[in-house]
């Protein structure tokens, strides 16, 4: 069953389009994560679904229920934001309560699912405490738990860990990723972090300038990008790019001249398109995918990130392009030396001049 469906979905502020005929399916209990850069309307688009914000096209339907013209408190959503937003004048069993007590639930009802949302978010012992005496990550709980009370069909999330610390993020995450789980309740994430995306989501829809770009699975967006601008997006460090010149062609791809590297070239895999000698291209290749060899493309490691159990080296080629090399154990400086880098063929993306992959 669909949990929540757009369809054709425009947003208009006076002549700027800020949401561009975006269609989806989520699925009910899936966790999709909207990932993007700033401004690119994930917020908006988030915000349309929960009816902060009026939809200029298109309809949103919430467990097949049209709801495009829907108040917010009747379209069966609970949303978290960035910023906490707690009253800091009540405890935090009566800012959990509070959406109930606007609803004349039964006390007997509050109680109850107040002290269940703690016990799920592990803050049965916060209940009687001002949230200025709570930590980031207990008050970002409490935020859940507000929306947890409501037993909502779907969850908004509005970058809800940006103000926390990077260890407590990786915390959150995890404990986000286990609630999900636990719920199992449909829930729609937005970042522009593209680790929490991949950590986090069932289904990514990639978003640049209102339009998505690319929806799948995390792996399936990793392995598989439709353009540049995703291959590029999804992935830490980013993927490499190289300019390059089509040489010749093959049974299985072409031949490409690496720009400014005095004829050396890289071999990639196409399958359905043919290319022609002369024609510009872009090569992508993942860190992981570049290997030290003794016999390939010149470079210059200029810098080594070492972390421990990995290392990522900053190369430069002949020409001037700039590369980051993936070494898995590696404890060996690289600083200002010559090596030759390697990637085989079926790693070997090709993008055409527009950014679109070509395969």
């Amino acid at each position: 069953m669909t949990g929540v469906t757009l369809k054709c979905v425009d947003k208009n502020f006076g002549s700027t389009k800020i949401i561009d005929n975006v269609s989806m399916e989520i699925a009910q209990g899936e966790f999709a994560v909207f990932v993007g850069p700033s401004g690119c309307g994930k917020s908006t688009l988030l915000r349309m679904i929960a009816g902060l914000e009026e939809t200029s096209a298109g309809a949103i339907e919430i467990e097949g229920r049209d709801v495009t013209q829907t108040e917010p408190a009747q379209r069966g959503v609970a949303m978290v934001f960035q910023s906490y937003a707690l009253y800091p004048h009540l405890s935090v069993f009566e800012n959990m309560a509070f959406s109930l007590r606007l609803a004349r639930a039964p006390k007997q009802q509050i109680t109850k699912q107040v002290n269940e949302a703690a016990r799920i978010l592990k803050i049965e012992e916060q209940l009687d405490k001002k949230p200025s005496k709570l930590s980031g990550g207990q008050r970002q709980r409490v935020a859940i738990g507000r929306a947890i009370v409501r037993q909502p069909k779907v969850f908004l999330f509005d970058e809800p860990l940006s103000n926390l610390d990077a260890e407590l993020r990786v915390q959150m995450r995890l404990e986000l990723s286990l609630l999900h789980k636990q719920l199992g309740s449909t829930m729609i994430y937005v970042t522009h972090d593209q680790v929490e995306a991949m950590t986090l989501a069932d289904k990514i829809f990639v978003l640049r300038g209102g339009v998505v770009q690319q929806s799948g699975t995390p792996l399936a967006l990793y392995d598989d990008p439709a353009n540049q601008f995703v291959a590029g997006f999804i992935g830490s460090p980013a993927m490499n790019f190289l300019s390059a010149t089509v040489s010749a062609a093959t049974t299985s791809g072409v031949v490409a001249t690496i720009e400014g590297s005095d004829g050396q070239t890289l071999e990639a895999q196409l399958l359905d398109t043919p290319l022609e000698a002369g024609q510009k291209v872009t090569l992508g290749i993942r860190p992981e995918h570049m290997h030290i060899c003794e016999s390939g493309l010149s470079t210059t490691v200029e810098m080594t990130e070492n972390l421990g159990g990995v290392a990522y080296l900053h190369a430069r080629l002949m020409g001037g392009q700039k590369i980051v090399i993936e070494r898995r154990g590696e404890r060996q400086s690289h600083q200002v030396e010559s090596i030759s880098v390697w990637a085989d063929a079926k790693h070997v993306l090709v993008f055409a001049q527009d950014g679109q992959r070509l395969r």
